[in-house]
């Protein structure tokens, strides 16, 4: 018997599943208790000034969710974060004391044709509460606030960094137990993030906001 083949009507034909988060708005959250004080001033690629640890290039892309999550090209992003032992710039009564006059590890750069601003760091500390992380915030041309975030590092990595010696070993909060990130971890998790502990480590983050 020969077989027939099974022709498809118009209700029986695939329909593509489509991610109704793929160009969704990166999720929004605080600025935290450190945030940068003079971003105008510091202008620069390599944020990392006197402080030591695993070296960590950082590439945020930026995309417009308005505009099919095409890259945004032309807007500037802020970033900062704290040294190996936990302690951000501008501010005193930490972990180790005062760094009001010191202004490592923050910097902004404005984003290329391809959506891409990136950044010479080192790879974050931690400090008793939170979890790995570092902070961005997205700002128009014209100096409006797009968006303010948070990013998160895939625990592994974290791990592995902070075994090496000028770090604090490991971290007490997870991610799943930041509260921060308690509602939305699947979009503040770095997007990639690889290399190891002698040639360092990069990490790409995609940020979506509405221009």
């Amino acid at each position: 018997m020969i077989a027939v083949p099974t022709i498809l009507t118009s209700c029986d034909r695939i329909t593509p599943v489509v991610d109704p988060n793929a160009c969704a708005l990166s999720p929004s959250e605080m600025a935290g208790p450190f945030p940068i004080k003079t971003p105008a001033d510091w202008v620069r690629g390599n944020i990392i000034g006197d402080r030591v640890g695993i070296p960590l290039m950082i590439t945020i892309k930026v995309e417009d969710v308005n505009n099919n999550c095409s890259p945004l090209a032309g807007v500037l992003v802020d970033i900062w974060h704290c040294d190996a032992k936990g302690n951000y710039s501008e501010y005193s009564n930490q972990i180790e004391g005062d760094f009001t006059s010191q202004h490592f590890l923050r910097g902004r750069q404005t984003t290329d044709t391809s959506g891409n601003a990136s950044f010479i760091s080192i790879y974050p500390g931690w400090y008793p509460g939170r979890a790995p992380h570092l902070h961005l915030e997205v700002i128009s041309s014209s100096g409006q606030s797009l968006l303010t975030t948070q990013t998160a590092f895939p625990e592994a990595v974290s791990n592995t960094v902070y075994a090496t010696s000028g770090y604090n070993g490991n971290f007490d909060t997870s991610n799943s137990a930041d509260g921060a990130f308690g509602d939305s971890l699947n979009k503040n998790i770095a997007t990639l993030v690889t290399g190891n502990t002698t040639d360092g480590f990069t990490l790409n983050e995609t940020i979506k906001v509405a221009l």
